[in-house]
């Protein structure tokens, strides 16, 4: 039986032996095939007393999610995922500080979490404030931390931004997200290179609810 089938028969949520069982590349598996359920209207259904049942027994998420807090983002819905399979991180941008970065340390070494998905998404609000070089409040310090994604576009491009422009800030800052916490992140570096995980980037389109992974 295929991973997508074991899971497609859970009842409850997910086991710690079934999270386990995975690859890290089952995992993105998992949820790409959620996001093709997710497109063609065909959700797995689980009852909600099991999940919550399971839920109180405790948690073993099969891959852990940095987002954006966009609200045209569900990021549970848009991967079809019930409760117990994901962690979830959200924040402007879908970018890291210490704090994300322990987040998913703690998924993926204690928790045991089989990958990190980075999931990016179209007409991103925070890349165009950066885009605009916007300066205000909190903002100002969250936005530098986009600024390396949006630089070199900016420059070749000009303003005001296009959208196509703005889909390129996009995916570079998914890309190099992967790549700081590969940097910043001596531990899932090394698990990524063990193999225990994998860290992978992905975007999400606003109008048509798909989700594009990249490389």
């Amino acid at each position: 039986m295929s991973t997508i089938d074991s899971y497609l028969q859970v009842k409850g949520s997910i086991s710690a032996d079934f999270q386990q069982s995975l690859t890290a590349n089952d995992a993105v598996d998992l949820l790409k095939s959620g996001n093709e359920r997710f497109m063609t209207k065909k959700p797995a259904k689980r009852e909600r007393e099991a999940l919550l049942e399971g839920a109180a027994q405790g948690q073993a998420p099969y891959a852990a999610v940095l987002g954006c807090i966009d609200s045209r983002a569900p990021i549970e819905e848009v991967f079809d995922a019930s409760i117990g399979d994901l962690f979830v991180a959200r924040v402007a941008g879908n970018t890291v500080n210490e704090d994300i970065l322990g987040s998913l340390e703690y998924a993926c070494k204690y928790a045991g979490s089989k990958a990190i998905l980075v999931l990016g998404h179209t007409q991103c609000g925070a890349v165009k404030g950066t885009y605009s070089e916007l300066k205000d409040g909190n903002l100002t310090v969250l936005l530098q931390r986009i600024e390396p994604a949006v630089s070199g576009i900016r420059n070749e491009v000009g303003q005001p931004p296009t959208d196509e422009a703005i889909d390129r800030c996009v995916a570079s800052n998914v890309d190099l997200v992967c790549d700081r916490i590969r940097n910043e992140s001596d531990i899932l570096r090394v698990m990524e290179e063990n193999g225990d995980i994998t860290i992978a980037g992905a975007i999400y389109d606003v109008a048509t609810g798909e989700v594009s992974f990249r490389g």
